[in-house]
């Protein structure tokens, strides 16, 4: 049985940290979250006022990656999140009850917390044979799944599995493995797509839900703006040297040692919604890219289709530049805004060939420092 919900700051206290670090706290998720310093109060005011939450995660196909991720979030610390600012009631990765013990919560939460609990997915449900690719506590997980969300005020689907459907759903799809929305279709779903999502992204949708009451602003296809805004390539440290046509053309070639861009070794930097280059991985150290290693575009649909990994977005459609965003591409094949990029990075191959040419062969009337003609 669920314990006597209390409000975020009730556990603080009672935990002996003192109004200088609730404060504290309430700044630093302010800031995780992207929102100006007047937002500290406001989200100060809601925890003191507002119950915690029940959260119920659930997990369907899925290799835990989501859940690893989670535990390893900085700002806000994931133990802050799961022991005092939800109700984590059902997780059966991290929760100490199992058996029937644990499976009664699922029933009891949605009757005592009707419209007021959130439902955190992780994986997605096999639709093939009835659901019997993916059985959870003797039943299958796409009808537990069903009636879990009835009274739910909102679905979290976590990583890639629960919102485009992943490995799981890649061809030839055999156990028909599908995304949370196409079957939750009457509640509504925030994707936090990635495999897995950045560990900060998930704490900061859950901190935000918690104190706002209420939905982050959604793009075209239900990712949250403030993570998912723009595309990994506007913000890559290594996006100088695409715009001046310096690529690296073989692992390990000195383009590489040098740092130049990666996207003729297939990065999907530039058609990727995330924020790897700004938030970064493990505590904001590194991510893919920095590490050497082009972007998969893990975070867009049907990526483990989109391959091969390392093969150059080279497929010219029409329609986007460049800058276009998340909405304008919509539910679009990846290839549709290589032509933009493709035209970018031809452009400034040339530009950088120019210019090299020049240095090499400078013309009849260039002059020299002294002001005498070549």
């Amino acid at each position: 049985m669920a314990a006597e919900i209390q409000t975020f700051y009730d556990v603080m206290r009672a935990q002996g940290t003192s109004r200088r670090s609730f404060l504290k706290f309430c700044s630093l998720t302010a800031a995780a979250l992207g929102l100006e310093p007047i937002y500290a109060s406001k989200i100060a005011h809601a925890m003191e006022t507002k119950p915690r939450t029940p959260v119920l995660w659930m997990h369907g196909l899925e290799c835990t990656c989501c859940s690893e991720s989670f535990i390893r979030s900085g700002h806000p610390l994931a133990k802050d999140v799961i022991l005092k600012m939800i109700s984590l009631d059902y997780d059966d990765t991290l929760m100490a009850a199992a058996g029937t013990q644990a499976e009664v919560i699922l029933d009891e939460i949605p009757k005592k917390y009707k419209g007021e609990y959130i439902l955190a997915v992780e994986g997605n449900p096999p639709l093939n044979e009835d659901g019997m690719y993916c059985i959870v506590g003797g039943k299958p997980f796409v009808e537990k799944l069903r009636a879990v969300a009835a009274d739910a005020k909102a679905v979290i689907a976590w990583g890639a599995c629960a919102s485009w459907g992943c490995v799981q759903a890649a061809r030839p799809n055999p156990t028909q493995a599908t995304p949370i929305d196409k079957v939750i279709t009457d509640k509504p779903v925030i994707k936090i797509p990635g495999c897995p999502p950045i560990a900060e992204v998930m704490t900061g949708v859950i901190s935000y839900m918690i104190t706002f009451d209420r939905l982050p602003e959604l793009d075209g296809r239900g990712r949250p703006l403030m993570f998912y805004g723009q595309r990994i390539h506007d913000k890559c440290y290594r996006r100088p040297h695409f715009d001046a046509g310096e690529f690296v053309e073989s692992w390990d070639d000195l383009g590489a040692r040098e740092g130049y861009c990666l996207y003729k070794m297939g990065c999907r930097g530039p058609t990727t919604y995330n924020a790897c280059s700004t938030i970064r991985w493990n505590g904001g150290v590194s991510f893919p890219i920095q590490a050497g290693h082009g972007c998969i575009g893990c975070s867009e649909d049907n990526f483990w289709d989109n391959g091969p990994f390392y093969h150059r977005l080279s497929h010219v459609g029409a329609g986007f530049g460049v800058e276009a965003t998340a909405d304008e591409i919509g539910g679009l094949a990846a290839s549709a805004v290589a032509a933009g990029v493709v035209a970018h990075a031809g452009l400034s191959a040339v530009k950088h060939l120019r210019k090299n040419r020049k240095d090499d062969h400078p013309s009849p009337n260039h002059k020299t420092d002294d002001g005498e003609r070549l």
